[in-house]
């Protein structure tokens, strides 16, 4: 899949959006992930397995992949967590996303896994565009997710992890750092990391992760993490970078 060939579909799309008729709120064609999308999980693969005698089939392992697994295992998406089903299928954590995302119902029906329409066949450029508006969608839906009790505690596994990176300060020492918006508009600026100790933020070191919308972390997610996780705060760092020449302190211009 070219990503960027998506994203950019999807961003014409958006600019002529008010020029144009609204596309079709009817359920409609589910585009599959792609074969090489990540593996379905264990336990479902056992429990698949039990269920069909043991019978194994090449195409049925890209059939049975989750669009939520497949998304997070994605290269460039380890900052994300797994929003929980049951949180997507509740309309109020999903109040006024239909006004921003194109193709909503369809994106929706391509994140929860549900079963296409047949009568409804898209061409090739509309499916780019559905496969591109679920990944905003979901995006939109992980900001808020990642805002509750289960959403905190999915990362707080990855910054355990140091999934998010860690500060590149010299004197934060490897401090871990959090994902973290400057705007909560969805394509205004992509995602930096959020260094705990030092209060200050960065460019993710992987480009991939650097291409990752802001917005789907949001402007509050690392500071309300802090908050709720309070024994992580560090202390901030007692040292202070000196600028000399030959041993002796630089004078700051009065």
């Amino acid at each position: 899949m070219d990503r960027k060939r998506i994203n950019d579909a999807l961003d014409r799309h958006l600019r002529t959006a008010a020029e144009r008729p609204s596309p079709s709120t009817s359920r409609g064609a589910k585009p599959k992930p792609p074969s090489a999308a990540a593996p379905k999980p264990k336990e479902q693969l056992d429990s698949d397995s039990s269920d069909e005698g043991g019978s194994a089939g090449g195409s049925s392992e890209a059939d049975d992949t989750f669009w939520i697994n497949w998304f997070c295992a994605m290269r460039g998406n380890e900052f994300f967590a797994e929003v929980d089903d049951d949180y997507i299928q509740d309309d109020f954590n999903l109040c006024g996303l239909s006004a921003q995302v194109p193709y909503y119902d369809h994106a929706l029906d391509l994140i929860l896994d549900l079963e296409p329409v047949q009568e409804d066949v898209f061409a090739d450029d509309q499916n780019e565009l559905v496969v591109a508006s679920a990944e905003m969608l979901y995006g939109l839906i992980h900001a808020r997710y990642i805002l509750t009790t289960k959403g905190l505690a999915a990362m707080l596994e990855k910054f355990k992890n140091c999934d998010f990176g860690r500060c590149p300060r010299v004197s934060c020492s490897g401090q871990p750092c959090l994902p973290m918006g400057q705007s909560d508009i969805a394509r205004t600026s992509t995602v930096k990391i959020y260094c705990p100790k030092c209060e200050d933020l960065y460019y993710p070191r992987s480009k991939h992760q650097a291409n990752t919308d802001g917005a789907y972390f949001g402007t509050t997610f690392p500071h309300m993490f802090m908050m709720t996780h309070s024994q992580l705060k560090p202390q901030k760092p007692a040292q202070q970078y000196v600028p000399r020449i030959f041993g002796f302190k630089v004078q700051k211009k009065t």
